[in-house]
């Protein structure tokens, strides 16, 4: 019998180019849109590898225990993306299934996006294009009445929350604009951040000393909603939020009392809680935030990585061998036990 990958998102328009890797196994490749559990299982239930999202835009879409005790012959399910919080990985690791991602996918895109907010935001274009739109020419006294108090960006401080492959690709293009960087990450050893001559600081301390905070964690059930009502009290009033991670993190009514009380001077983001979100979500009645709708992840060229890379870690596995990008490598012993030849 020959082998099976199901594509569990396929959406019209996706790349599939990268089948070819796939030719010389004799692969079914079978593309569908399953929107919850039932209909991942009805679709991948006998599948050999599975191409799933590793984010979740859709509510229901997840690998759960229940998804994966029912996956009787996969052995991957290669995620699009950096991260993975739809798959259950420990349950995969149990049933010896190996998660992988794509690590190294857009890192200049979303540090490129994150830096631009940041510029956006320290040169208050958020009040300068509106403004200009509608006839009031900035360099005017009541022009300039918009702008104050505007800091040069030199010597401020930007603290990192999460110190990934994104943060430490963000570093250089921040101290490029002469800005002072700490980080926040239980995660990572202390030698990178010495690597990278970032300071490692608690939580608390980057919340009281930022100018501008950039979210680069990744979503945990621990984690959720991690910046909310009392950690944007401790923030100076003239800081801001970045947010180019997970929407979740943020609680976002907290972030629009933030907003909308003087808590913080303002945010940039780019991905929200719920996906596209209500036209009547009250952060767009603000005039202090900028929002990007999860497009900083986007260019030409990502889009080839994007795509290219889980079909070759599919093809690795199906070929009997270890993939490269491994989110769970305590399953190497129970994978190779159960589909090694």
């Amino acid at each position: 019998m020959g082998l099976k990958v199901v594509h569990t998102l396929f959406m019209p328009g996706a790349m599939s180019t990268y089948e070819q890797l796939l030719a010389d196994l004799q692969v079914e490749v079978v593309k569908t849109m399953c929107r919850n559990e039932d209909e991942i299982i009805a679709a991948a239930c006998d599948a050999d590898g599975v191409l799933a999202v590793g984010g979740r835009i859709i509510p229901d879409y997840q690998f759960s225990r229940r998804v994966i005790e029912n996956l009787a012959k996969c052995r991957i399910i290669a995620c699009l993306g950096i991260g993975y919080d739809t798959v259950d990985v420990g349950t995969a690791t149990e049933y010896g299934i190996c998660v992988t991602n794509v690590p190294d996918y857009c890192l200049d895109e979303v540090s490129d996006h994150a830096m631009m907010l940041m510029l956006a935001c320290a040169r208050k274009l958020y009040r300068i294009l509106p403004a200009v739109k509608s006839g009031k020419w900035i360099a005017s006294e009541e022009g300039m009445q918009l702008l104050q108090p505007l800091h040069r960006l030199r010597g401020q401080t930007l603290g990192l929350i999460g110190f990934g492959s994104i943060a430490r690709t963000l570093v250089l293009k921040a101290r490029a604009f002469g800005l002072r960087v700490i980080a926040f990450d239980p995660n990572v050893p202390h030698t990178m951040f010495k690597v990278f001559g970032v300071e490692a600081v608690e939580l608390e301390r980057l919340l009281k000393e930022a100018d501008f905070i950039s979210v680069h964690a990744a979503l945990t059930p621990e984690n959720k909603k991690m910046i909310g009502l009392e950690q944007f009290k401790k923030m100076k009033p003239t800081a801001y939020l970045i947010n180019t991670a997970r929407g979740e993190l943020i609680d976002e009514q907290a972030l629009y009392t933030a907003l909308s009380q003087g808590l913080i001077a303002g945010a940039g983001i780019d991905v929200m809680s719920v996906e596209p979100p209500s036209p009547d979500n009250p952060l767009f009645q603000l005039d202090n935030i900028l929002i990007t709708g999860h497009s900083a992840h986007y260019s030409e060229e990502s889009q080839v990585e994007l795509w290219r890379h889980p079909w070759e870690e599919i093809a690795r596995v199906l070929r009997g061998e270890l993939p490269q990008a491994l989110v769970n490598p305590q399953v190497r012993e129970k994978f190779l036990a159960r589909w090694a030849k």
